[in-house]
């Protein structure tokens, strides 16, 4: 078993957009090595949260620390600094140019003072695709890719600075089955390489498959933090929703029999 730690702990993170709560006195701890997913309904919070991880939003109140040490996430840029590296829905590309110049869009590597390093921008768009171990190229055409493709993009260009914990919304909204697949494969090979990943998802199955531990948000409040393995549908349902467990399996169970029910005037 690999060794863990306290990689980013949250401490009563709160934040009011005029008469909206979007956050409050939210706690949350990633330990190194561990896949977090953030759950919960439209509304719930879920995207402040991740905002304020990445250096988009700045909290009312409340302390973030790195490693023990607290911080300030001010910016973007801060965040990157101290290893916290974000990609989020839709993202954004230019359709005109390659795959390695999008990862390097708007931090393109420079030779002296002016000259471009479009040499060492692809050799270092390849080294983080092969990372990934995706068949995306370097200089493959950001046009001619699938939208499973271009998420791994968007996930490769997170990789550039080598961060601790990688920030993902959504990684797999509107995405096939096959290509929520290899997304979800690449999440687990940033595990695997020793990284943390903080995901909102709203696909429960998806979460189920790769999350360590799920964290349930309602009404901008953390109501439930549970280990994968220790929880179930039911449970995380009726919490995002603020109904009974037991009501959510009657449901599950009533819409279970009505698929299973043969079809009226069928053949004898």
């Amino acid at each position: 078993m690999c060794h863990q730690s306290t990689l980013i702990e949250l401490r009563g993170i709160s934040k009011r957009y005029g008469n909206v709560e979007a956050l409050r006195d939210v706690n949350l701890v990633v330990q190194t090595r561990q896949i977090v997913a953030v759950v919960g309904d439209s509304g719930a919070g879920k995207s402040t949260l991740v905002h304020v991880l990445a250096g988009l939003v700045q909290p009312d109140a409340g302390s973030i620390a790195v490693r023990g040490e607290t911080v300030k996430l001010d910016s973007v840029a801060k965040a990157v600094e101290l290893g916290i590296a974000s990609a989020f829905q839709q993202p954004q590309f230019c359709e005109n140019l390659d795959v390695s110049a999008n990862i390097f869009l708007g931090r393109e590597m420079r030779q002296g003072l002016s000259m471009r390093d479009d040499a060492g921008m692809y050799a270092k768009a390849r080294e983080v695709l092969n990372t990934l171990s995706t068949p995306v190229r370097a200089g493959q055409s950001i046009a001619s890719l699938s939208g499973g493709q271009r998420q791994t993009v968007a996930i490769a260009r997170t990789l550039l600075n080598n961060p601790s914990l990688i920030v993902l919304d959504e990684p797999t909204s509107s995405l096939s089955v096959t290509q929520t697949a290899e997304v979800l494969d690449y999440i687990v090979r940033l595990r695997s390489a020793g990284r943390s990943v903080i995901m909102v998802c709203h696909d429960l199955p998806n979460v189920f498959a790769v999350a360590d531990r799920i964290v349930v948000m309602r009404h901008g409040t953390v109501c439930a933090v549970h280990a994968t393995a220790d929880t179930t549908y039911e449970e995380v349902i009726a919490e995002i929703s603020g109904v009974s467990k037991g009501a959510v399996a009657n449901r599950m169970r009533a819409r279970a029999s009505r698929t299973s029910m043969p079809c009226a005037g069928g053949a004898e």
